[in-house]
């Protein structure tokens, strides 16, 4: 039996169904490799049912001096990485089977392990996913992507797409949710890269039946997105939760307030290098099938006009995306006129709560009409139940082992051990630990989870060896959102993945890329900007 993306040889893609309606996790048989690819792919799903139990197992029974609890955890979370890495079984599966072994081994109870599960980003993604389905199946992904292609001037390059999505991203990442930000352009990109596939099998440049998941233009456009929400919340302190949490940290422990301008002048040469470090690199790493989109005007006219007017469904979808996007800004807005420690600000960030919103504006989806009398409306669950669920399981079970590190002290545990065995006692040798294990740590967790967990590890070092604690703190927190490698280390970089356009080898390759670089540049930067900016 044929699977679901799989068809005949030699008969056209269909290239809008490939791309928006694809699951996640697809196996070797649902996937068109070379012969090259298709035996490395084997033999890494190969490797990972036998290394992921032999890991598990050797680092449970090492004689290690360590809390049992801890040592268990710390046991599951190797196999679930090496998992997660080499995907003998789909990737959120593997997340699941971490967590049952969680409660197995007896490292948490069941109702401790599966609480984090009602995380309110959960309800982010959920919510954002639906509202991205209905953008997708009404066709405003499309109008919109159309629209930026008309740009002057952005449409005829992939690369100028590609930084015009960029920039976009990082604006909007400065002052909305990284996730929401992320949700809200990812239905164009796709859109846009529907335009591109079709404009490739077109002109011949691919085969009739390519398999536009695997577009390496692709995978450069929503990894920009990704990443690029990465760097940008990282520009302004209410860009992203790691920030507040780090901030208020550090306020609380070395009684020094970071304005919002001392930080927007600190972190900006940092976000602005690293943008453009993002995009050398992913479009070095993942080379555009093409260069020049020639002829495109003509094409997207003749699109535009076969498009026409904006239906009731493209409307209704709009008001439902615009009170979430608007409920999303909302305590930005405040936060910028009133600051963060007003009271104003913190009763409406209590009221409107992220996946809140996000759940609310997917709502008004299923009640908005779009033929009353027959009381057919904007989306119906079937609609709805196309989302990848795998995605939302996937980022859950990383939020589950971010709060287990937390809540059984290996975080800690594996920051002491590392700093006393580094022998840490100079400025820049703790700055360095902080910024490694701040980027460790995200991978495996989220961005929100490093920060916490990290600051308060790094703050008592630096305070221990004589070093004033500030920056090492800020490099933290800086850090803590420059997890690239993983689709748990942040939900941008879960949404991304969730798109179906980006393996999970080619976030690993890219995002190792960054790690490193990103690391270097805070750990060279930082220090010198903190001076610039007033903050010591």
């Amino acid at each position: 039996m044929m699977a679901e993306n799989e068809q005949p040889q030699g008969t056209k893609t269909d290239v809008d169904k490939a791309l928006l309606g694809s699951a996640t996790y697809r196996s070797l048989g649902e996937q068109r490799l070379s012969p090259a690819e298709e035996r490395f792919e084997r033999a890494r799903r190969t490797t990972g049912l036998w290394l992921a139990p032999l890991v598990t197992i050797v680092f449970w029974i090492l004689p290690l001096e360590m809390d049992r609890t801890q040592q268990s955890l710390g046991a599951i979370l190797l196999g679930v990485v090496v998992l997660w890495v080499t995907e003998p079984v789909p990737i959120p599966i593997g997340g699941l089977i971490g967590v049952s072994a969680i409660v197995v081994l007896g490292v948490a109870g069941a109702d401790e392990a599966l609480g984090p599960f009602g995380s309110s980003t959960i309800f982010t993604f959920i919510g954002a996913f639906i509202l991205a389905q209905a953008m997708l199946k009404v066709g405003l992904a499309r109008r919109f992507a159309f629209w930026i292609l008309g740009l002057p001037g952005v449409g005829r390059s992939t690369y100028r797409v590609i930084a015009a999505f960029g920039v976009i991203t990082c604006v909007l990442s400065a002052f909305v949710s990284n996730t929401a930000t992320v949700a809200m352009l990812l239905p164009t990109a796709l859109g846009m890269l529907a335009v591109i596939g079709k404009l490739l099998q077109a002109r011949g440049l691919v085969a009739q039946d390519f398999d536009p998941l695997r577009l390496r233009v692709g995978a450069a456009l929503v990894l920009t997105l990704a990443y690029g929400a990465s760097v940008g919340g990282l520009l302004t302190p209410i860009g992203s939760p790691p920030n507040l949490i780090g901030r208020g940290m550090i306020e609380e422990a070395t009684g020094v307030k970071i304005s919002f301008l001392q930080w927007v002048i600190a972190a900006l040469p940092i976000c602005a290098v690293m943008f453009v470090i993002l995009l050398v690199v992913l479009l070095l790493l993942n080379k555009p099938e093409i260069k020049r989109i020639e002829g495109i005007e003509e094409y997207i006219a003749s699109q535009k006009a076969e498009i026409g007017k904006l239906s009731r469904p493209e409307i209704n979808t709009l008001v439902a995306f615009g009170t979430t996007v608007t409920l999303w800004i909302f305590p930005g807005i405040i936060a910028l006129i009133w600051t963060t420690d007003s009271e104003i600000y913190a009763t409406v960030s209590a009221h409107l709560n992220e996946g809140i919103v996000a759940v609310l504006g997917a709502s008004l989806l299923f009640i908005l009409p779009t033929a009353w009398r027959k009381r057919e409306y904007t989306m119906a669950w079937s609609d709805a139940a196309k989302i990848d669920w795998g995605t939302i399981l996937l980022f859950g079970t990383g939020i589950i082992f971010g709060s287990l590190l937390a809540g059984t002290g290996l975080a800690k545990t594996i920051g002491v051990s590392a700093s006393e065995a580094l022998g840490l006692s100079s400025m820049f040798a703790i700055i360095a630990f902080a910024v490694i294990l701040a980027i460790v740590v995200s991978e495996t967790t989220s961005n929100t989870a490093a920060a916490a967990v990290v600051v308060p590890i790094v703050i008592p070092i630096a305070a221990a060896a004589g070093v004033e604690p500030l920056i090492p703190a800020l490099a933290a927190t800086f850090a803590a959102s420059f997890g690239f490698m993983l689709p748990v280390s942040t939900p941008q970089n879960a949404i991304a993945y969730g798109s179906g356009v980006v393996p999970i080898t080619t976030m690993i390759r890219s995002g190792f890329s960054f790690d490193i670089l990103g690391g270097t540049l805070i750990l060279l930067t930082l220090p010198v900007m903190a001076v610039v900016s007033g903050i010591v």
